[in-house]
């Protein structure tokens, strides 16, 4: 790997501030902080860690494991920031997690050097971010049509120009990007130490750091919420991938998420639309907003400037 293939070494200056974030009421906006896409959430994370270069970085600089929850709070607010935060919050955040990524580099364990914002990996990440809420809405409600999944991807595919990424690196249409993303699955994901990492923490999820809640509480939702995590994760990985990471799939768990899918469908069905962005939307505004945060970035959610 040389510094050709890292793409954020030299940043042209304001180069993302000339890239719009999602706008107010856009299919991003609408659809990407939907709490059932929440539900896929470690199955993104799975198939994030199952790129060579994402599974190294995550094992040799993350404290993933130390602290899960503290982890998944600053990386859904990080990603509220950059949809919902507005285009000063989106910049600033796309740099700071240029600067945070910039020296997370090394060899991992088969002795190939990896680099955390090689484009390559990058865009990976971006990709899952992409995909995931589509498949979530599609399983847990009524999915996006056509129309407003090319709609849905040409906004996403600004998100990724405001993370760093280049055009070239972003397919220009909904089928060039699931044709891509089939060939990363099908070409370059492997089981590693963090993808093991990922299956324990869900098999056996750590009480979140709050006194509040006993353990003997804890305890018994932390199977049930195991339970459907790994059902749901499991359930929605593409089979060729499923396959080469050993997990079982049977008919009988297949009948099991077709039912809570169901019963997904028809509690979110009760909600209106706008509540159900409203976990991610809060989440960005804390992000933003809560002390040590930038005042020159803090807008109201969705502003242009």
């Amino acid at each position: 790997m040389t510094s050709a293939d890292i793409p954020f070494d030299h940043p042209a200056p304001h180069s993302l501030s000339q890239v719009r974030a999602p706008r107010r009421g856009g299919m991003a906006w609408r659809h990407f902080g939907d709490t059932r896409a929440f539900l896929t959430s470690p199955q993104l994370l799975l198939l994030q860690v199952a790129h060579p270069v994402v599974g190294a970085g995550v094992a040799d600089h993350s404290d993933f494991r130390a602290e899960p929850w503290q982890r998944l709070l600053r990386t859904v607010g990080s990603l509220g920031t950059v949809i919902y935060g507005g285009q000063a919050a989106a910049t600033a955040e796309a740099r700071r997690l240029i600067e945070v990524h910039r020296g997370m580099k090394g060899t991992d364990a088969a002795g190939r050097r990896y680099h955390a914002l090689h484009p390559e990996a990058y865009h990976w990440v971006h990709a899952t971010l992409v995909r995931g809420p589509v498949d979530a809405l599609r399983l847990f409600g009524r999915g996006l049509t056509a129309d407003e999944t090319e709609e849905y991807y040409r906004e996403m595919r600004d998100v990724g120009r405001v993370w760093g990424l280049k055009d070239h690196h972003l397919p220009p249409d909904w089928a060039s990007f699931c044709a891509y993303y089939d060939a990363v699955v099908a070409e370059r994901l492997e089981c590693n130490r963090s993808v093991r990492d990922v299956l324990d923490e869900l098999a056996h999820p750590q009480k979140p750091p709050v006194r509040w809640l006993p353990a003997f509480l804890w305890r018994p939702f932390a199977a049930l919420a195991s339970h459907y995590a790994l059902l749901v994760t499991v359930g929605v990985l593409p089979p060729v991938l499923r396959d080469r990471l050993g997990l079982r799939w049977t008919d009988r768990q297949q009948r099991r998420l077709r039912r809570f899918a169901r019963v997904v469908r028809c509690l979110t069905a009760l909600v209106p639309p706008p509540l159900r962005i409203a976990p991610a939307m809060f989440l960005a505004y804390w992000h933003t907003h809560r002390p040590g945060t930038d005042p020159h970035t803090r807008r109201p959610l969705g502003a242009t400037v």
